[in-house]
């Protein structure tokens, strides 16, 4: 038999979505918040050649900075003021969630509810400000070493790029929050949703171009959609995918009334972290990358980090070991952050519940980790092939970022995560009005009797 929840949503209809007025307030926000970022994405650093950029990065958009490109939504492309994105937060929030597993102080300062997780997020903002700081100086020499594409290189230049670009993060990091808080679903995720889907046209023309000019079969063409829609289906199946924990509910005597057991099911999702681990492992994988690539740049002659540039690659050996090592660490990391086993058993005992066979407390917290453990092992291993496959063949084929698991696993789990959340708001708005037609029907009854 279907729950009450179950039912209110298989009601649901475009009446519904009509009369639910925040929900629309709460898009609309949303909508226009993305349009102010991809503006964002068009408004260049000051002091850059666009004719000569354009020309560079054309060359290098292949490698790391078409990834840093498909991630900005286009803005590295036109090295605008969004172009690190919020990759610098991302970067800094792995550092201080690492460090909070390490850090009794910031362990404690996690207890202590929303007044340390305020704490939390601001030491989050100031690392975020210095990873900027450093990025940016990075991309500032990157670009003065050159030839043509800064019109007055030296330190006017370098700060004036330093800030732009520290000040762009800033802001996508607030409009990632207002997102969150007056909007409809996670800001910092729609954002880089956002930025990907915005390349969608333009990587969609290049690989009709490659196609038309010969440098690549109308089979492979066919075998590159064949394969985008093979993978959204495997994402869709997996991040749907549950383990369910059957949970029983023990007969219990309310006054001089007998109530009888009840059974539930505690759902345990395969796939815990979503897309959180792609997104940090990229994250991480760019820094060290765009690091390399600028520094060999301004040495001119070949030397090591040259090598490790190259190593790093898209489709590389090395970078495809370190992706795949990323992904698998933080699918465990992160799964162990949102999920306690611990609690979720304590409060199982708190509400009579318990797992049929296994005595409640202790044993049941170490049932719930053994069964999520190996639940996540599968979830790891789908995340690492679905992002791995695709990238192995894009990189062989030369086409763009955008036809690569990462961008496809990003904006499915992002447009589920999304549509969950307004059928959860447009559920709680049908629930809303049958508790007052029940109300005013109460009344109504009420003064007829009398």
């Amino acid at each position: 038999m279907a729950s009450a929840a179950e039912q209110l949503a298989s009601n649901l209809s475009f009446s519904t979505f009509a009369k639910a007025k925040e929900l629309q307030k709460r898009i609309m926000f949303t909508l226009g918040a993305l349009l102010v970022y991809r503006l964002g994405t068009y408004i260049p650093i000051p002091g850059i050649d666009p004719t000569a950029y354009a020309q560079s990065f054309e060359q290098a958009q292949q490698g790391i900075a078409g990834m840093f490109n498909m991630f900005s939504g286009g803005a590295v492309e036109r090295m605008a003021i969004f172009a690190l994105n919020l990759i610098p937060y991302i970067t800094a929030s792995i550092v201080i969630q690492v460090l909070t597993t390490a850090s009794p102080k910031l362990e404690a300062l996690k207890k202590e509810g929303e007044s340390g997780r305020q704490k939390i997020n601001q030491y989050t903002r100031y690392l975020a400000v210095a990873f900027c700081v450093v990025q940016g100086y990075g991309i500032a020499v990157g670009l003065e070493s050159s030839q043509g594409i800064v019109l007055n290189p030296g330190w006017f230049f370098r700060l004036n790029t330093v800030v732009s670009l520290v000040g762009g993060t800033m802001f996508l990091m607030w409009l990632g929050e207002q997102i969150t808080q007056r909007g409809v679903g996670n800001g910092i995720s729609l954002i880089i949703f956002a930025g990907i889907v915005a390349t969608l046209p333009s990587s969609i023309a290049q690989t009709l171009e490659l196609s038309r000019t010969g440098a690549l079969s109308t089979i492979a063409v066919v075998g590159l959609l064949v394969l985008a829609i093979f993978v959204i289906a495997v994402i869709v199946f997996f991040e749907r995918a549950q383990r369910r924990l059957l949970i029983q509910y023990p007969k219990r005597q309310v006054g001089n009334k007998m109530f009888q057991g009840d059974t539930s099911h505690l759902p345990l999702k395969l796939n815990t972290a979503g897309v959180i681990p792609v997104i940090f492992a990229s994250s991480l994988l760019l820094m060290p990358a765009t690091f390399t690539s600028f520094a060999s740049q301004a040495g001119g002659e070949a030397t090591w980090l040259q090598v490790t540039a190259a190593l790093l690659g898209r489709g590389q050996p090395l970078y495809l070991l370190f992706y795949a090592s990323l992904i698998a660490f933080f699918a465990f990391f992160y799964t162990s952050i949102v999920f306690n086993p611990t609690e979720t058993a304590d409060n199982l005992k708190k509400s009579g519940g318990f797992i049929p066979g296994i005595r409640p407390g202790e044993r049941t917290a170490t049932h719930i980790d053994y069964v999520l453990s190996r639940i996540t092992v599968i979830g790891a291993l789908y995340l690492t092939v679905v992002a791995l496959i695709p990238e192995v063949l894009v990189s062989q084929l030369n086409v763009s970022a955008f036809l690569g698991g990462t961008s496809l696993l990003i904006m499915v789990t992002v447009t589920l995560d999304t549509i969950a959340q307004i059928q959860s708001h447009l559920v709680a708005q049908q629930y809303d009005g049958l508790v007052k037609r029940s109300r005013l029907g109460g009344k109504g009854k009420g003064k007829k009797r009398r």
